[in-house]
């Protein structure tokens, strides 16, 4: 029986991310699964997929970080962003070939730190409960909320200049959950004057999880099951942003229980990253104060030392743990 965990999969092109969850819940047979943040059906890379209880972590997971790899063409508008939607408008192959690399460095440096985004019509954001692309199916016309972001970095690998409609630029940006690559290449393209699309995007990490170290679908079908197991890591392997906070004997009971668990019973070996220092976005105020929870294994004899219990919340004042989800209960 395949066991609670995330299998971190390399998406292939020409797949939704939906596609991906169902061949694993197929290939796995487990019926419980998702994935950690959608890639589009062009995009390759880095997918995430939890199994079993393990689908319960996703929500912890808006901090983490995200890094792509992205080519965008210059000189043609697309409906979505993107060289395989329909295109709207190109300027000159001459109006391209003026841009120089100076140009792309000055459209490129607005991309840093919190910036407000506009999605692609083409998304599956909700608005009034209705996808954006069925609105852009239906021919209809929305008002698309913009929204905060956060761009840790992005950093210009490759500038193909003087080449007419193949004139290209490569970039890789690591920004926060929520953003599209999509979005840049067209306010990029934009302010050279001649438009943008992106050709190509390759998500290369997702928090915790790397492309190095993905597993490919025809791969995942051709292990065993014990092969297919030794590729599923443990539901608070990317909790890498939570404390770290260790509990033993009755406490354990109480935990499981859903009971109150004092400050003064917990041994606290890691602080929650963000505990004395903003995230650059608005995030639940408990993930200043949330913890992973372990057994250390003395005095319950269900639990062995390190045995994953759930995720807690310490309250403001400091003195009491709070179970928020459990994960581990007695005999499971």
């Amino acid at each position: 029986m395949v066991k609670d965990g995330i299998i971190n999969i390399s998406k292939p092109q020409n797949m939704t991310s939906r596609d991906v969850v169902n061949i694993v819940r197929r290939t796995l047979g487990i019926r419980k699964t998702g994935h950690t943040g959608t890639l589009d059906p062009m995009a390759t890379g880095v997918l995430p997929v939890c199994l079993g209880r393990a689908t319960r972590i996703i929500e912890y997971l808006d901090m983490d970080f995200k890094t792509y790899r992205c080519t965008m063409v210059l000189g043609r508008h697309t409906d979505t962003g993107d060289v395989w939607g329909t295109e709207i408008s190109r300027v000159p192959e001459e109006q391209v070939n003026q841009v120089t690399e100076q140009d792309v460095i000055r459209a490129f440096r607005p991309f840093r730190g919190v910036i407000t985004q506009t999605p692609p019509i083409y998304s599956a954001i909700r608005v009034n409960g209705k996808r954006l692309y069925q609105y852009a199916r239906e021919g209809q016309t929305v008002e698309i909320p913009t929204r905060q972001v956060f761009i840790r970095s992005l950093t210009l690998e490759s500038v193909n200049l003087g080449q007419g409609y193949d004139s290209s630029v490569t970039f890789q940006c690591q920004c926060s959950k929520g953003t599209y690559i999509r979005s840049i290449c067209q306010e990029a393209g934009e302010a050279l004057g001649t438009g943008g699309a992106m050709s190509a995007l390759t998500r290369e990490a997702s928090g915790f999880f790397s492309l190095e170290q993905s597993l490919d679908l025809p791969a995942l079908e051709s292990l065993s099951p014990s092969e297919r197991d030794s590729h599923i890591v443990p539901p608070d392997a990317p909790l890498t942003s939570f404390g770290r906070i260790e509990i033993a004997g009755k406490d354990i009971w109480r935990m499981t229980n859903g009971l109150t668990v004092w400050r003064s019973h917990c041994r606290v070996t890691r602080e929650p990253v963000y505990a004395s220092r903003d995230f650059p976005l608005p995030v639940r105020d408990e993930f200043r104060r949330a913890y992973a929870v372990y057994a250390s294994g003395q005095g319950w004899e269900d639990y062995s030392p390190g045995t994953f219990l759930g995720v807690a919340f310490m309250d403001p004042e400091g003195q009491n743990l709070h179970a928020d989800k459990i994960f581990k209960t007695e005999g499971a």
